[in-house]
């Protein structure tokens, strides 16, 4: 996997490690953070919700991000957290909260709301429950499908939201810029939004950029990109550093950069 050299999008904390985990296996990588995490001030909103976290059959958590910073209003409100179930959409946010102690259950195939409706443990839950409620612990304007289907469901779901994604601050052409010039041959995306930055930030170079393998964490995100016009569109199952390297290895090593 040596030939690779990927552009990392994520935040800078999680690029860094995602960068490590590839330097391991002798894949190099550039970071170019397409996502910034603004934690939201506590409102009292907010600090009510966690004080009537008890209410909640089982509280959903989206991210890492969402893991942090709702761990750290339960630890200010709650000596020992209620007994519920908690679940995420992938294992990296799992272990966060498993290190904090709690029961959580996260889907084995596909990092995304989908698997995670169909999780065997999350549907005993709602139906061992005479109306079941349902905290999801989330940014700003984040994805509904969860919500929704939840709701078609008979389940009620508040949120919680917690922080809101900013696109950094770059230079016009930074981005194409610093393809060219450190000769990456792949784009890696963890998000929907994350995609649409990079759309953005490509501007007039997309045409050139879409030839560049283009690695995602789901069918919906590739569902995006092939609308966008990426000719190469991997789908990793998964955003986690272990479901890219098993995508890289699935594909050609490139010969040589795209021009």
């Amino acid at each position: 996997m040596k030939g690779w050299r990927l552009l990392l999008t994520r935040p800078a904390e999680e690029s860094q490690a995602l960068a490590n985990a590839l330097a391991e296996e002798g894949v190099f990588s550039s970071a170019f953070p397409l996502l910034e995490i603004e934690p939201l001030p506590v409102s009292e909103e907010n600090r009510s919700i966690i004080y009537d976290l008890a209410a909640y059959c089982a509280v959903i958590v989206v991210s890492k991000p969402a893991a942090r910073l709702g761990l750290e209003m339960v630890d200010e409100i709650w000596p020992q957290p209620p007994m519920q179930k908690w679940f995420t959409v992938g294992a990296a946010t799992a272990q966060i909260l498993d290190d904090y102690g709690l029961h959580v259950f996260f889907p084995a195939q596909g990092d995304d709301s989908e698997a995670l409706l169909e999780l065997p443990q999350l549907l005993h839950v709602l139906s061992s429950v005479h109306d079941p409620k349902v905290l999801i612990m989330r940014g700003v304007d984040g994805r509904e499908l969860l919500a929704e289907r939840l709701r078609e469901r008979g389940v009620t779901v508040d949120y919680l939201p917690l922080y809101q994604r900013n696109l950094p601050q770059y230079p016009p052409f930074a981005l194409p810029q610093r393809v060219e010039a450190e000769r990456l041959n792949g784009l890696v995306v963890s998000s929907g939004q994350g995609f649409q930055h990079l759309r953005e930030l490509a501007g007039d170079a997309w045409p050139r950029l879409v030839r560049l393998p283009l690695f995602v964490p789901s069918p919906r995100v590739a569902e995006l990109a092939r609308g966008a016009g990426a000719l190469t569109v991997v789908d990793c199952r998964g955003a986690s550093a272990s479901a890219l390297l098993a995508a890289l290895r699935e594909q050609p090593e490139p010969a040589s950069q795209a021009s």
